[in-house]
This record gives C-alpha cells, structure tokens and sequence, in this order.
C-alpha cells in the first residue's frame, strides 16, 4: 500500500481551520442606552411603580436611592437582552427619627431577561430592570435622489 505524502494529510486540517475562520459571523456592538426603565415593588403594600430614569441621575424611591451608572441593549439581530449597572443605597436612621447615612445594598449589573441572576435583596423593596431606551438612528438619507435620469448628479445652483 502506498502511503500518502505528508503535506496532503495536512491539507485538510488548514482548510478546516480557513473554513471555520471564515464562516465565523461578525457580531454587532451592544446599543449604548441613555436612560433605564426600572420597575419598583413595595412589598408592604404589594404596589409596583414603574421609572424612567436617565443615565448618571438617581430615582428616590421609599428608603431607597438608585443610581443608574451605564445600561445597554442587544442589537436587534441578536437574542434580545438588556442590562444596567445600577447602585442601591439605603437611607440608615440614626434612632432618632432622621437619617445618618445611606448604606449601600446593592451594587452590579441587573439583567432584564433573568432578574434573579444578579438582584436587590431587601426586606421592603424589589427593584428591576425592564428596560434600556437607545437612541433612535436615522437612516443613511437616499444619495440617489440627487441623481438625474441618466445616473449623473444634479448640478445644484
């Protein structure tokens, strides 16, 4: 039995690894959001509230203050999924009746598909992700409208 020349059975793991490299999709960038949609439970009185807060602002909500630091959103040809960094503090009492200082509780990254992954834990409030609002891109504006019949640009006085 002949045997086969060594550089023809290395033939096929290069083109293996070529095809593989070359089939691999591009994924899109995260979509940058510029404000949060949270909702809000209070336990107490089974209400929820639902927020809209902005990037770098804060939402006062019974002891609680949330600040929103960075959200993002999956591009839509990606499975849907949206996430915010947010930190949770809490109003502290000094005893006395007025608050001392503001504890932190929470401090991460919420997602608004799997809430339970990454939540608040507090006796009173439940707070969650909902949401994150982009920016609405406006489409490439048509260059073919500045074209004649003939496929030649117009000529603008």
């Amino acid at each position: 039995m002949a045997k086969m020349p060594q550089y023809i059975g290395m033939r096929f793991p290069l083109l293996a690894i070529l095809a593989f490299g070359l089939s691999m999709p591009v994924a899109a960038e995260n979509l940058v959001g510029t404000s949060v949609k949270l909702r809000a439970l209070d336990k107490v009185t089974a209400t929820t509230e639902d927020f809209t807060v902005n990037l770098g602002e804060s939402l006062e909500y019974g002891s609680l203050r949330v600040d929103v630091k960075h959200c993002e959103k999956k591009p839509p040809e990606d499975i849907p999924e949206t996430f915010a960094f947010l930190q949770i503090f809490e109003a502290q009492s000094d005893g006395k009746g007025t608050s001392a200082q503001q504890e932190k509780v929470f401090s991460g990254w919420m997602l608004a598909s799997r809430p339970a992954i990454s939540a608040l834990d507090h006796p009173v409030y439940d707070i969650w992700v909902l949401g994150c609002n982009v920016p609405k891109v406006e489409p490439a504006a048509d260059l073919t409208s500045d074209l004649d019949q003939s496929g030649t640009p117009k000529l603008r006085p």
